[in-house]
């Protein structure tokens, strides 16, 4: 037989005459016995399952790993495996000089027990069964060192010394199965199994109990850890179904924000003792897994140079010869002649390989965990901080929610990113120098030519890096400018429309993006010069190189020097390119952070810790709740010697404004600086004193004070969570502090009633609103004390009646809880216990009310005369819609927008389909950068890529030719002309073709920024344009949010995101797709390998995709709440206090921080799970064109070829990943695309009309006649008609009143003579023309309108008059005095050029409404339409607007939209609408005069 055992010399394989161990065959038998042993025993019971049924403990997870030395075993296992792998090359390699299967069977047969014992040992472990089943390895291990030792002993009585690789493999296994064994006898002896009776009894991990905790990194097996197998089950099901939070479950224990904080915390405490660091802190809290990440980081960095070591190897060694050298009549290589076999350095490369991207993913999830716990672990330092502000940081603007937001959102994940950089830090500059080193070894002096030119264009990497930095800041406050404007165009977009001023605003709009546009083009420009950098540098250093070494070198140059150094220098150009970066983000990083930190320090803390306690004093008496004496607090003073709130008592507080209440009541909880003075809460069978002191030691329900701010405060969760604010729910009090508050009404018109979210991210409620739930939370807590600080401001007279009668008079007085009132509604005074009235911050007097009406008359007069005007106010409410009832209206306005606008925002924000590619949206976003630059983009891809290969190609066909011409030896006098002629036939091309590849290099990375740029700048153009222009009706049922989305994060995204993804995606997919173009083309029989590589990594893709985008969204959607969680604690600290919640909100806190933290680790487990296994694809391909090429070169394959297929196979490794990854990232970014694309689908309004502009007289409408001709309106074509059929005539200087119930159509009509409704039939005609034939700017340009609420845009006073800038300052003042404005605007600074602030908060309501009422007079137009002018405006205000009305425009048309019916009583005609049908029409007088008519009974009932 041609091949056996033992060999097919019979006469000297067989051979026992000089003993049965001096036959070496017999002793690699003897090897055999241990392997077959351990698969004869374990086989069975691994088939079986003895184990699985036997575990004493149940728990969740099949992930209980508790024996000793558990890792160890694993790191001990893999190295096993790794010799047996040598041990079978070399048994291999051995067995081609002499056919002998015992050269290589026995070490196979190791490998396969080797696997099998960690798999026995693994379900031994989960399954919890040691007893008996620890016995077969315990003997494995025993039999196998015993007969590895007799081997070895054999080895050494023959001669075979550590020159020879067999004695050296086989003493490694000695070693091995020795340290095996050890580790089996300590897990014995630890946990008492085997051999003794009573074993150690263990309980799994609390997490391992915990159904919850779904993040198992910490506890898997060590193969499970590097590869992410745990992660298979959440990925393939993402597939089936979308990832929820849910599925992610909680953190495990050690992995918390509690755990962490608590480990920092106990860290900074031990430098009590000496200045403390929070650095240092840090450090001894989380510095251990940095040293770690550190360490397999340097060792993924060794393990990368494999790569060009091996290339060269196998390149060099591809003919390589040896000598026999023959010990027991066999072949005995020696390690040198082992690692100059191609084969085995191919095999070699692909374990490097493998083993490298293993360290360097486990590198990045430890930082990447190891800046999460650090994260949480300051989020939850700063949010203690923030519970123990002081209230005047925050009032004073010491700190503000700004600072707050930038501390949480960016500085915490700057120090995070830091941490992530660090293993850079000190693993990059040894990269180098290794790098530099091996290059030197290669290449010689040369080498070091390009290593220069690397070195010396790393500063220009930094300075562009430095000019992005500062050109995304630019950029940014140009957008925040644009996303201003943008806002205020969108919130008044109905009045722009009316006054025909969109393209005015929105060249504003352009104005402002111009400059974002320029600063746009600088930040791509240097973008663009970075990817250039990046891209040119390689070719720059290889091209210094090559030609030097041509030039100046004694050698000459071969492909495996050639190739081997072109690896290198890839590996190089990264770390060069990005050590720069990482420093200068690096001290970047530390320098923010430590002023963060210093801020806070500087900030004054209160204590957290509770107040002391003392007896209560004999003199005190239960009948008093509160005694103030003495206090002055500093920020709003106010002085009293003694203050005694009565117990179970109502006492009320008034004063002016700014006279000291509600410091009185912050005083009293604690919120004000105290200069001096004490406050006493007096309990049953306690009192205690603060002195200084935030908090209080509280007892259960008493010490907590339900508080009631005057500022309305609510929570981001749903009503009934606001009303409760943690407190058990009780239905019956539910009940009736809804009713006290008058609730019932507003919660039946929410979509989910009480269940509805609310606050930032819910739904926007009115003040009036917002002031009643805080009162009602107020009022449902079962506290003994209840300060409201002015909870009336915001309500109309009957909500405050109703309040006062049922929520405190009866709801809460019934209870006898003390309770504590601001108020300036002085009517309520007779109500009162005890009335506390102030004075610049003094006490004035205090007493009942009859009282001080017995001692201070004076006071007692002042407060009947404030009463009475009180009154007045009163009988004006009565005859109006009440403020609540318009509050619900706007509400309901809101669903029904909300409604009609589901079936868009489902499509568009709802979307859970799987991914897929966007190949429309991705054209769309294509076309708009124009076809000339998308043809550029493709073609300048394609040929750069075409060069690169060309490069590379003729590299190897120039090495070859040296390689095939010479051998490599010094160049003497007799070879330079021949030298000289080959070298002058390939480098001037070689130079050419370098040169030409750094052109096309700087033409992509512009083309394709660029191409971005013109694409946002075309989307965002036409966007505009589109929301502009778009019809009213689309407002009305399109959130303003939405709109903003699109302005904001979507244009965003899209300016800054989409362009450098799809140049990363395409670089990284043409390299991938050239370099297999390569392997195919020297290797062709490699494609026949590739074919199921490219299935499997479709379906990793695949999977990766789906997983991904769920987990970003839940990322994404994690980290809003935790936002505003921050946020809205620093609003409402005072609340918080004095409801003493603070242990719930950092509960909260703690909870959504954990929450965000799961959401990001599992992303970046499935980023790791990714790239793990994209590696290990990409190492594959290597190995396979390794072989591929080996194979070939027998075959006449040019070592050159061999060199370039490897060098190409060995990127595929590097960018493989960064397809996958790039695809997902552009899929979700083209979300934005196909947002914006959706609305760019809206038709505008009809802007042309059927008349031509020269058509229309100059000064028309020249009269103001009004025909209305059988009119019917309707908003939609798909709704039903709001008005029908109307008739009308309105003479020239009319002055006309039109009323009607709440939606009878009198608000449409206004709308129709504008054309901004659906006039469907019928028309309005004016001064003889038909509007509806009217251009709509010509149209709206010559009507005024005065609308209900009054809107004002940033700028100046004279820019919301005359945006158009037609008139002179004598109108603009003669305007301003008409409205009564003249002498307050002159007092202005800068006249009318003075500053008006963002919905021009700087003025009044009453104010704001003149100023309309002015800006309505500039136009000068005949006819001026009052939409419900006068519903949101003081008596006072109302009476100087109807006085205009009435001289200013005297001989205008004037129709008044009648919100107060008794403001048209005077007009000359007036139109009463019901059901959008006008029923009545004659004067005012006339209509009054029938007892029958709606215009009669409207006077009548005030409505």
């Amino acid at each position: 037989m041609s091949l056996s055992f033992c060999g097919n010399d019979l006469k000297n394989s067989y051979s026992v005459e000089k003993g049965v161990l001096n036959n070496g065959c017999f002793v690699d038998a003897l090897n055999l016995v241990p392997h077959v042993f351990l698969l004869f025993i374990t086989f069975p019971i691994l088939f079986i399952g003895w184990g699985s049924q036997s575990s004493k403990v149940q728990i969740h997870h099949n992930t209980w790993l508790h024996f000793p030395g558990h890792n160890m075993r694993w790191i001990l296992t893999f190295m096993l495996l790794f010799v047996h792998v040598c041990e079978i090359a070399e048994g291999i390699v051995s067995n081609t000089y002499s056919n002998h299967l015992h050269l290589f069977l026995p070490a196979f047969m190791g490998f396969i027990a080797a696997t099998t014992s960690v798999v026995y040992y693994h379900n031994i472990e989960t399954a919890n069964f040691p007893k008996l089943l620890l016995v077969a390895l315990f003997i494995y291990w025993v039999l196998a060192f015993i007969t590895k030792i007799i081997k070895l002993w054999k080895f050494a009585e023959e001669g075979v010394g550590v020159e020879h690789l067999r004695f050296c493999i086989t003493a490694l296994l000695v070693v091995l199965y020795g340290l095996l064994m050890a580790v089996e006898i300590n897990v014995i002896r630890v946990r008492k199994y085997v051999f003794f009776t009573t074993p150690q009894r263990v309980k799994p991990p609390e997490d391992l109990q915990d159904l919850g905790v779904r993040f198992l990194q910490p506890f898997v097996n060590l193969l499970s850890k590097a590869t992410y197998w745990w992660m298979n089950p959440l990925i393939i099901g993402a597939h089936k179904r979308p990832i929820e939070l849910k599925k992610i479950g909680k953190l495990p224990i050690a992995m918390r924000s509690l755990t962490n904080y608590l480990r920092l915390k106990d860290q900074h405490a031990e430098d009590l003792d000496r200045t403390p660091s929070i650095w240092r802190s840090m450090y001894r809290a989380f510095g251990r897994p940095i040293l770690l990440s550190s360490t397999f980081r340097y060792m993924a960095d060794l393990l990368g140079f494999a790569g060009p070591l091996c290339i060269f190897g196998i390149v060099k060694h591809l003919d390589n010869k040896t000598e026999e050298d023959l010990h027991f009549g066999v072949y005995f290589m020696s390690s040198m002649e082992l690692l100059q076999n191609t084969y085995v350095l191919a095999v070699l490369l692909f374990l490097a390989l493998v083993l490298q991207r293993t360290f360097l993913q486990a590198s990045y999830y430890v930082t990447i965990e190891t800046g999460i716990n650090l994260r949480g672990a300051l989020l939850a330092m700063i949010y203690n901080k923030i519970l123990r502000l002081s209230t005047s940081n925050m009032s004073m603007g010491e700190m503000t929610l700004g600072q707050i937001n930038n501390l949480v959102a960016i500085e915490t994940n700057q120090l995070m990113w830091f941490l992530f950089l660090c293993p850079n830090l000190w693993a990059m500059p040894v990269q180098i120098i290794m790098g530099v080193i091996l290059l030197h070894y290669l290449l010689g002096y040369s080498a070091l030519i390009g290593a220069s030119v690397i070195v010396l264009l790393a500063p220009f990497q930094y300075l562009i890096a430095t000019k992005l930095a500062d050109t995304q800041k630019s950029t940014l406050d140009y957008s925040t400018d644009r996303l201003k404007k943008t806002t205020e165009i969108l919130k008044g977009i109905k009045l722009l429309k009316l006054y025909a001023w969109e393209n005015i605003f929105c060249d504003s709009v352009l104005e402002t993006r111009g400059k974002e546009l320029t600063s746009l083009r600088t930040f791509a420009f240097y973008t663009s010069m970075s990817i250039f950098m990046n891209a040119a540098i390689p070719i720059a250093a290889v091209l210094a190189t090559f030609v030097t070494h041509a030039y100046f070198s004694e050698f000459r140059l071969r492909p495996a020097e050639a190739f081997a150094s072109l690896a290198l220098f890839h590996i190089l150009v990264t770390p060069l390119f990005l050590l720069s970066t990482v420093v200068r983000f690096a001290v970047k990083a530390v320098v923010r952070y430590t002023k963060a930190i210093n801020r806070k320090q500087r900030y004054k803390m209160d204590s957290y810790e509770q107040p002391m306690r003392r007896q209560l004093r004999p003199s005190e008496t239960e009948d008093v709740a509160v005694k103030v004496r003495g206090r002055q607090p500093p920020c709003s003073p106010w002085k009293t010697d003694l203050l005694l709130l009565a117990a179970g008592q109502l006492t009320m507080i008034v004063g002016q404004v700014g006279c000291g209440k509600s410091s009185l009541l912050l005083a009293m909880l604690g919120e004000m600086q105290t200069l001096s003075g004490k406050v006493y809460w007096i309990c049953v069978h306690h009192l205690v004193t603060f002195q200084q002191k935030r908090g209080f030691s509280f007892c259960p329900n008493r010490y907590s004070v339900a508080y009631a701010t005057q500022k309305s405060w609510l929570l981001n969760a749903t009503v009934e969570d606001n009303i409760t604010f943690g407190s058990p729910f009780n239905k019956q009090r539910y009940k009736a502090v809804i009713d006290a508050c008058s609730l019932q009404p507003d919660i039946d018109l929410l979509p989910f009633g009480d269940q509805t979210e609310i606050g930032e991210r819910g739904i926007n409620l009115s003040g009036g609103q917002r002031q009643r739930i805080c009162v009602a939370r107020a009022l449902y807590q079962n506290t003994n004390i209840v300060f409201l600080d002015d909870p009336f401001s915001a309500l109309d007279i009957h909500l405050s009646d109703h309040l006062m009668q049922e929520g405190i008079l009866k709801f809460l007085q019934d209870d006898k809880r003390t309770v504590v009132l601001v108020t300036h509604k002085l009517q309520y005074l007779i109500h009162a216990d005890w009335i506390i009235a102030m004075k610049d911050g003094s006490v004035l007097r205090e007493g009942t009310l009859k009282d001080i009406q017995t001692h201070d008359v004076e006071l007692y007069e002042h407060w009947k005369t404030l009463m009475n005007r009180q009154d007045q106010e009163l009988e004006k409410d009565t005859e109006i819609e009440s403020q609540t009832t318009l509050e619900r209206k706007t509400l309901r306005r809101a669903f029904y927008s909300r409604e009609a606008k589901t079936h868009i925002d489902d499509e568009d924000e709802g979307d859970f389909s799987f991914p897929t590619i966007p190949w429309k949206v991705c054209w769309r976003y294509l076309s708009s950068g124009g076809f000339l630059l998308v043809f550029v983009v493709v073609t300048s891809k394609l040929a750069k890529h075409s060069v690169m290969v060309a490069i590379d190609y003729w590299l190897a066909a120039w090495t070859s030719s040296n390689f095939n011409t010479m051998e490599h030896k010094p160049i003497i006098n007799s070879d330079v002309s021949n030298y000289c002629c080959i070298h002058q036939s390939y480098v001037p091309v070689f130079i050419i073709l370098c040169a030409a590849g750094i052109v096309l290099c700087l033409i992509t990375s512009l083309t394709v920024e660029f191409l971005g740029l013109t694409a946002a700048s075309n989307l965002h153009h036409n966007l505009l344009n589109k929301i502009i222009h778009a019809p009213l009706r689309f407002f009305d049922i399109t959130p303003l949010g939405q709109i903003l989305n699109r302005f904001s994060a979507d244009t965003n995204i899209i300016d800054q995101h989409i362009p450098s993804t799809l140049e990363s995606l395409t670089r990284s997919t043409l390299l991938c797709l050239s370099a297999i173009g390569v392997v195919a083309f020297v290797t062709p029989a490699s494609l026949i390998a590739l074919v199921p590589l490219a299935v499997a990594f479709y379906f990793i893709q695949k999977y990766f995709r789906v997983a991904s985008r769920d987990l970003q969204d839940l990322d994404d959607s994690t980290q809003l709440p935790l936002l505003c969680h921050f946020s809205e604690t620093a609003e409402g600290l005072t609340t918080i206090r004095a409801f003493r919640h603070e242990a719930r909100f950092k509960q909260r806190m703690l909870e959504l921080t954990d929450t965000n933290n799961t959401a990001y680790l599992f992303l970046s487990a499935a980023n790791r799970w990714l790239e793990v296994r994209t590696d290990y694809l990409g190492a594959v391909i290597v190995l396979t064109a390794a072989v591929a090429a080996i194979w070939m070169s027998f075959y006449g394959l040019q070592s050159g070829l061999v060199g370039l297929g490897l060098t190409y196979a060995l990127t595929v490794t590097n960018y493989l990943n960064w397809v996958v990854r790039n695809l997902a990232d552009l899929e979700v970014q083209m979300a934005a695309v196909k947002k914006v694309d959706s609305f760019l689908s809206t038709e505008s309004e009809n802007y042309e009309g059927s008349l031509d502009v020269s058509q229309v007289p100059e000064d028309w409408p020249q009269h103001g006649e009004i025909k209305i001709q059988d009119l019917c309106v309707r908003y939609d074509p798909m709704l039903k008609p709001v008005l029908k059929h109307v008739n009308a005539f309105i003479n020239p200087g009319q002055k006309v009143g039109i009323c009607g119930r709440t939606g009878s159509g009198k608000s449409s009509l206004s709308l129709a003579f504008f054309n901004m409704v659906d006039v469907f039939h019928g028309k309005i005609i004016i001064d003889g023309i038909d509007i509806c034939k009217l251009p709509l700017q010509t149209l709206r340009s010559r009507l005024s309108i005065i609308l209900q609420d009054p809107v004002l845009f940033s700028g100046s006073i004279r820019f919301n008059l005359d945006p158009e800038r037609t008139c002179t300052d004598d109108r603009l003042w003669e305007a301003l005095e008409i409205a009564q404005l003249k002498n307050m605007v002159r007092s202005l600074p800068g006249g009318l050029d003075a500053v008006v602030t963002e919905g021009g908060e700087n003025f009044s309501v009453g104010q704001r409404q003149l100023f309309c009422l002015a800006r309505a007079f500039v136009r000068k137009s005949s006819i001026l339409i009052m939409d419900e002018a006068t519903a949101s405006i003081d008596m006072a205000t109302e009476n100087i607007l109807q006085k205009v009305v009435m001289t200013a425009f005297a001989d205008r048309t004037v129709v008044t939209i009648a919100h107060l019916v008794s403001s048209i009583l005077e007009a000359e005609q007036v139109l009463v609408f019901s059901s959008g049908i006008l029923v009545e029409c004659d004067s005012a007088a006339n209509l009054l005069a029938q007892e029958d008519s709606l215009f009669s009974v409207l006077v009548r009932t005030h409505k």
